[in-house]
């Protein structure tokens, strides 16, 4: 059994997805867009990029700030990006979506005496402010956020506060757990950490990022954290 279970949050833990899709629905309806289909995947390619960027070490305000006015660009209409990007993270901040089974994952790792750790890219305060909407704070020992350390994975250095504060933590006794391959898989392997890609959707991985686990549900993720 494990020692220490180290969670990604979004679309790992908490529903992400459903928060973003509602979050920018109402954006668009607001500020008059009618194909919002195809504006939603204009903007899930324009965020992707950016955050490709950050992940690199860019700057996330000012980049986050770009992505509203670059995407309603590409339908000809100037709006205000920044605030925009304000009324969005307060979206975001109230996204308390769990997936389906994740209480219950968190309980049983709880019971069986895992130490329980968020690392996760973005926010401090909507970070925050989802999990303790869901619920689910009091799982975890502690809570890392890319915002509040100053890196962001798959950068290395975003895992040496963990380490710091768990000097008991190794690649034996530890798994990192999360949806994204680019930032968590590849963050792990980084920081020398075995990990777990969660990959519900049963996704064909063509990166050259390879997991040393692979996960499709909850219970899959369950016996390798408690074998």
């Amino acid at each position: 059994m494990k020692k220490y279970a180290i969670f990604d949050l979004d679309d790992t833990l908490l529903d992400f997805s459903r928060g973003e899709t509602e979050g920018i629905t109402q954006i668009f309806q607001e500020n008059g867009v009618t194909n919002i289909a195809s504006l939603m995947q204009t903007y899930l390619t324009i965020n992707h990029d950016i955050w490709h960027q950050i992940e690199q070490g860019a700057d996330r305000g000012p980049l986050l700030d770009t992505r509203f006015a670059r995407t309603f660009a590409t339908v000809g209409l100037s709006v205000d990006s920044i605030a925009l990007e304000r009324e969005y993270k307060a979206m975001l901040a109230h996204n308390y979506y769990t997936l389906p089974g994740a209480s219950d994952l968190l309980t049983h790792l709880k019971q069986a005496g895992i130490t329980i750790i968020v690392a996760t890219n973005g926010t401090k305060s909507v970070q925050e402010s989802r999990l303790a909407g869901a619920g689910i704070t009091p799982y975890f020992d502690q809570v890392f956020i890319s915002e509040d350390l100053g890196y962001d994975k798959p950068d290395q250095r975003f895992f040496a506060p963990i380490f710091a504060a768990y000097p008991e933590l190794t690649r034996a006794n530890a798994l990192m757990i999360g949806d994204s391959l680019r930032s968590d898989i590849l963050g792990a392997r980084n920081a020398g950490l075995d990990n777990v890609w969660y990959n519900p959707h049963q996704l064909t991985n063509t990166s050259a990022v390879v997991p040393t686990y692979e996960a499709h549900d909850f219970t899959d993720l369950a016996q390798l954290l408690l074998a």
